[in-house]
């Protein structure tokens, strides 16, 4: 279910946050299901169990996700419509905002950017894209 990088900048907890963040978007973990449990992360990922808490914990410290005591941690309703949430203006501030200012340094317009934009999304970005030939 998810993708545990070791050798990865980036640190585990928060792959694993990211990891169960896709699946809540994705609807592999739907709102009220329960997420896996910190000894089966651990187990899985061979990680120690306080790594595994800490990336479940930013879920909770975002309202994504929530401890029912003695059962275990859950998905909260409206977790979905959150994470789309962040994950937009996370977006927005790391690729729209470099967009833009690459649009200006390069003298395009709003309307030939957004145009060019459009194309890239009909022909369906990275997969349909034209840009090797350039």
């Amino acid at each position: 279910m998810l993708k545990v990088d070791m050798n990865s900048g980036k640190p585990i907890f928060i792959q694993i946050a990211e990891g169960l963040e896709d699946a809540i978007l994705s609807g592999a973990l739907p709102e009220g299901g329960q997420l896996p449990s910190i000894t089966e992360l651990s187990v899985q990922y061979t990680i120690n169990p306080a790594t595994a808490l800490k990336g479940i914990n930013l879920l909770v410290d975002q309202g994504a996700a929530y401890k029912k005591r003695g059962v275990g941690m859950f998905v909260a309703e409206g977790a979905r419509a959150l994470l789309q949430k962040k994950r937009q203006a996370d977006f927005s501030r790391r690729f729209v905002a470099a967009l833009v200012d690459e649009a200006k340094r390069l003298e395009l317009g709003k309307p030939e950017l957004l145009d060019m934009v459009a194309a890239e999304y009909d022909r369906g970005g990275k997969d349909g894209s034209n840009a090797d030939q350039m």
